[in-house]
């Protein structure tokens, strides 16, 4: 066997009751959540465990996700192969981070939940992001690029997520431009996504600037298990730069399928997905079918693990 990949997902898997039964069963999972909403003022089982309108809220969406992440992972870690790289898509690089060690679980949480109040704060009137299906990066980024000479307005990719599925994010009008010229290159599909802001763009600049400037004054460790981060897909194996990775990675495109190359280059053939959905599992699917993954959300995904 190979290495082992811990992978965490991003906001908008986010779905009631996720983290319940860890929580009920596991002390290391209710430690989590303890610890969140002593970090935060929250109420993170009423949050995560009930039918809310504010779990889709990103003020709230981030912070409950990565505490269900992290719960989970606390309660499962001593029964999973030691991993020995880690990463996560956008939002789930934070509990890739506390896996690392490189804050404690408290920052984690503390700033996580500045992050979505900046996040939910800056979003700018207009923005748009879109999905944009059956492209190749290059083709993508010279329709963003087009299309923001266009319109003169900003717009760039998001999301490199796996072969085939590409997201961008921007202005509104330059976001519906780059669309049309994807579909005009044989896009397949170009899907609208219901969200609230332009996520991954220069139009989060200011939320960019103001995480920035609460990270100063979080200590930032060495991680014990290199990560790789999204903003260049390499890993990190030393506390220089990850404040300003983080703060990058709010307003640079997440590049997830490059993260997971990358990890695969590097030995790793066993994926194990920590948290609600199956996003990166199916990501990885279509990245590499040669490599192993799977996804624990539930108990049930737990027992079912096989001996790796």
């Amino acid at each position: 066997m190979g290495k082992t990949a811990i992978l965490f997902p991003g906001q908008g898997a986010q779905t009631s009751g996720m983290g319940k039964d860890f929580y009920e069963r596991f002390e290391e999972a209710k430690e989590v959540f303890e610890a969140a909403e002593a970090a935060t003022g929250l109420d993170l089982k009423e949050l995560c465990f009930t039918e809310n309108e504010r779990l889709d809220r990103t003020e709230y969406t981030q912070i409950a996700m990565i505490t269900t992440e992290l719960a989970i992972w606390k309660a499962v870690q001593k029964r999973l192969p030691a991993a020995d790289v880690t990463a996560g898509l956008s939002l789930g690089e934070y509990a890739a981070l506390a896996v690392s060690d490189v804050m404690d679980l408290s920052d984690v949480f503390r700033i996580v939940r500045k992050r979505g109040i900046y996040m939910q704060n800056a979003y700018p009137s207009g923005g748009a992001m879109t999905a944009v299906l059956g492209l190749n990066g290059e083709v993508v980024d010279t329709a963003c690029e087009k299309a923001g000479a266009e319109t003169a307005l900003p717009v760039s990719v998001a999301n490199y997520n796996c072969p085939g599925q590409i997201v961008i994010t921007g202005a509104k009008e330059a976001v519906e431009r780059a669309a049309a010229l994807c579909g005009e290159a044989g896009a397949k599909r170009c899907i609208p996504l219901n969200v609230s802001g332009p996520f991954h763009s220069a139009l989060l600049k200011e939320a960019s600037e103001q995480l920035g400037k609460e990270l100063a004054d979080v200590e930032i460790r060495d991680p014990k298990i290199p990560y790789v981060t999204n903003v260049t897909a390499e890993p990190v194996v030393g506390a220089d730069g990850i404040r300003n990775l983080l703060a990058r990675q709010i307003c640079s495109p997440v590049r997830w399928q490059q993260s997971v190359e990358r990890m695969i280059a590097d030995g790793a053939d066993h994926f194990i997905e920590i948290g609600p959905g199956k996003t990166l599992t199916g990501f990885l699917k279509r990245i590499n079918k040669e490599v192993k993954a799977y996804n624990i959300q539930t108990i049930e995904d737990l027992d079912q693990f096989p001996e790796v």
